[in-house]
């Protein structure tokens, strides 16, 4: 039986050298500038805000122009919100990067996941807002508590990807078993190749969760609803403009949509050329490496979600549009 072997060579050392000091370097500049780029952030959004707020005053006063550029200027207030710090990015990218899924498959989570953070938010200001009639402050806390939920269900996620890494048992349906022979149950240990039918550690196939995995990543995107889209549609609603509301929502959720699905495809690509870079990496070697990195990814997740619970925008009595610069 051939066993592969990894050759390291004083070039591929060097190489590997100089990867990690940039990425070192960049990650020294992200840290040192994170601050700025959020603020700056916000206050793109801000701005941009006021100018939805304005389309949807003058749709109101028919100058029908304004439902036209509302819905423009949402879908690209969608995708330039998406290039900012987001829960979305941060998830989608992870996942994609640990785990080996098909492309098609992985823009059709990003579009699902992205639809479903503007039906949250329509659903959010539907049922507080226009059926319960809550007061501003109240809208603000449930925004609270919606987010601080959100973020316990990454966290969920990342734990339930690191279980399954590991070869954690899960519940299964039960299954009609057909007679087979009584033989012997020999011993092996743990990423042995066996004929014997025992599951030991799952495989690289097994890691990407099949149909599980997928509904947990699209919840894990939409369960937190889009700030911008829940802003818009409160005033929407206090101008009894709700319709159009919901159309820049949606507007919004496409927006969003189309860029991580851009993000998405470039992580796939380059996913797929260090996989091909590694083509050394064949059967156990593989499984072990895919492992290994389905662990990470799920270790990433669980931390992100941490700092996520604990830097939600705190409630505000008047309202967090208010904050927004409504």
């Amino acid at each position: 039986m051939k066993t592969s072997s990894i050759k390291v060579t004083p070039a591929n050392f060097a190489g590997l050298g100089a990867g990690a000091l940039l990425l070192l370097a960049i990650l020294y500049l992200f840290i040192r500038h994170w601050a700025e780029f959020v603020q700056y952030c916000i206050n793109a959004q801000i701005y941009m805000h006021r100018y939805l707020v304005l389309y949807l005053l003058q749709q109101r006063n028919h100058q029908y122009s304004g439902g036209v550029m509302l819905a423009l200027g949402s879908f690209i207030y969608g995708f330039l919100h998406s290039v900012g710090p987001g829960h979305g990015k941060f998830v989608i990218t992870t996942y994609l990067a640990t785990h080996r899924r098909q492309l098609n498959a992985s823009r059709l989570i990003t579009l699902l996941g992205s639809l479903m953070q503007g039906v949250v938010a329509i659903l959010f200001v539907l049922i507080l807002a226009v059926a319960l009639n809550l007061s501003m402050g109240d809208l603000s806390l449930s925004r609270y508590w919606l987010e601080k939920g959100s973020a316990l269900f990454i966290a969920a996620f990342g734990l339930v990807v690191i279980g399954r890494a590991i070869g954690l048992p899960r519940r299964r349906l039960p299954k009609i078993k057909t007679l087979r022979p009584i033989a012997k149950t020999a011993q092996h240990s743990p990423g042995d190749d066996c004929a014997c039918g025992h599951r030991h550690l799952p495989n690289a196939a097994d890691l990407t969760g099949g149909w599980r995995n997928a509904l947990w990543l699209i919840l894990s995107i939409g369960i937190r609803p889009c700030s911008g889209a829940i802003l818009i549609l409160v005033f929407a609603n206090a101008v009894g403009m709700f319709t159009w509301g919901v159309i820049s929502a949606i507007s919004m959720a496409l927006g969003t949509a189309l860029s991580i699905m851009i993000l998405a495809t470039l992580v796939h690509h380059a996913r797929e050329k260090l996989i091909a870079a590694n083509d050394h990496l064949t059967g156990k070697h593989l499984a072990q490496a895919s492992r290994m990195a389905v662990i990470v990814g799920g270790v990433l997740l669980v931390l992100f979600a941490l700092v996520l619970f604990s830097s939600v925008i705190p409630v505000s009595a008047n309202g967090d549009f208010i904050a927004a610069g409504c």
